[in-house]
């Protein structure tokens, strides 16, 4: 009988897996208790987690195979409600940080960055987030809670000095008033610039932490989220900032959120081959 597959982010076997072995850790969030529209952002890690075992773990375009360096999947971060869930996703997260661990926390609804970013933001010093969103998420409160995933950039905002959204389309008035149009990359720009990288570069600073919502990408290729939006962007457009975001800054660590699986496979292993791809871009030298 063929040897069963591991049930870890590409199907590692135990040399390239273990904890303390392993450069990379990979956090599952399984939560989704703010979705306002499409619910099942909970089932996104294991979704993730099952198309990665699928992925040629050889990258072309690096000349490498990232999973050398080793990547643990850690246990699920199962939590009932948004504070401890963030509470939780910070003690975890501040823990493998201080192992010397590069932490990727995948959701999961949006909010479960939040705490990873608090994490980060005390463990590096003047480190800028990286935003790719359809969504401004710029809501002080939302359905009565200051942690639904449509406040998530207003918390990230009161830990992290610098904030940087790329892909924006689809925002509320209330939050066009907190928009900081130096720091704000909208969809429409970004397919009408040839200079959209050059200048997001330009605005982050050395360090930065990247937060991916998903929905950043058109429907067409990302149709699984919680509130799909028309005019996203495509592959190469995200892959080239994140491509260029890593060779001329220091990334820190990053989360992919807001995966809400169907039948359709293809928006899984979408997810699972960005979380491959921009490791191997960190870590190709």
């Amino acid at each position: 009988m063929p040897e069963k597959i591991p049930f870890n982010f590409c199907g590692l076997p135990e040399e390239f897996s273990d904890l303390k072995n392993s450069a990379v850790v990979l956090l599952p969030v399984p939560f989704d208790e703010t979705s306002t529209w499409l619910k099942g952002a909970d089932r996104g890690p294991d979704a993730i987690i099952e198309a990665s075992r699928h992925l040629e773990l050889y990258d072309r375009e690096t000349n490498s195979e990232v999973y050398r360096k080793g990547i643990f999947t850690a246990q699920a971060i199962r939590a009932t409600g948004s504070e401890s869930m963030i509470a939780e996703v910070y003690a975890a997260t501040t823990a493998l940080l201080r192992q010397g661990k590069f932490v990727v926390t995948v959701g999961g609804e949006h909010s479960v960055s939040i705490g990873a970013i608090r994490a980060h933001s005390v463990f590096y010093q003047d480190m800028a987030v990286l935003h790719l969103d359809a969504h401004a998420d710029l809501r002080d409160e939302y359905e009565g809670s200051r942690f639904n995933h449509g406040c998530t950039v207003a918390r990230i905002k009161e830990t992290a000095d610098t904030v940087v959204s790329v892909g924006i389309r689809s925002m509320s008035s209330s939050e066009r008033e907190k928009i900081d149009e130096k720091l704000v990359f909208y969809a429409d720009s970004v397919h009408e610039s040839k200079d959209w990288i050059k200048n997001t570069l330009a605005v982050l600073p050395e360090q930065v932490y990247v937060t991916i919502d998903l929905d950043v990408f058109d429907p067409g290729i990302m149709p699984s989220t919680g509130t799909p939006e028309p005019g996203g962007l495509d592959w190469y457009q995200v892959i080239s900032l994140l491509k260029a975001v890593s060779r001329h800054r220091v990334i820190t660590g990053f989360d992919v959120v807001e995966l809400c699986p169907s039948d359709n496979k293809a928006p899984d292993f979408l997810a699972a081959k960005l979380i491959y791809k921009l490791l191997s871009y960190k870590f190709s030298e």
